[in-house]
């Protein structure tokens, strides 16, 4: 599914027009519709800043929207490739059903796959047990990774910020 496909599927389950998305995200009254069409056909493709605007009057998370090409089966077969090569994904079967795995043992990036995917699966569990909305599921869906608290994400600061913040605060640091 390409992206603009993905943009009019929230943009509908939103309950959104063109034109209203169009001047959210600040296209001018009078194109905003077929500014934004350009995009949902795919005639258009856009830039990581707009992608980010779209992401947020959505109100979802910006990879939700940019996802690979699996608008054929070929193509989703090669993602799947990828992710075997990647993250050693494994297809096997298990009471007549094909199962996909991952191998946490291939590397660091599989085992942490495999912890996103045990996120997920919890989630799934939660919905399934009627513990949380198909809305509320959403929201964690296309928000990933911002609703999930099985995990610790941190973002580190860069090295200049570091330093500077070290420099400043120097005299108030113990030895």
């Amino acid at each position: 599914m390409a992206i603009g496909e993905r943009i009019h599927f929230f943009r509908i389950m939103r309950g959104m027009t063109q034109k209203y998305l169009g001047m959210l995200v600040g296209f001018p009254e009078r194109s905003a519709d077929v500014r934004l069409a350009q995009y949902e056909t795919g005639s258009r493709k856009p830039k990581a800043e707009l992608t980010a605007a779209l992401a947020q009057a959505l109100d979802v998370a910006p990879q939700a929207l940019d996802i690979p090409n699996i608008d054929s089966y070929i193509g989703l077969m090669h993602t799947l490739f990828t992710l075997e090569d990647i993250y050693g994904l494994t297809v096997s079967e298990s009471d007549g059903e094909i199962c996909l795995k991952v191998n946490k043992d291939k590397n660091k990036d599989a085992a942490e796959l495999l912890k996103m995917l045990s996120a997920w699966k919890e989630q799934a569990d939660k919905l399934s047990a009627e513990e949380i909305s198909k809305e509320e599921y959403d929201q964690w869906r296309y928000n990933y990774p911002n609703f999930d608290n099985s995990q610790h994400w941190a973002k580190i600061p860069s090295k200049e910020l570091s330093d500077a913040l070290v420099e400043a605060f120097k005299d108030q640091l113990k030895d």
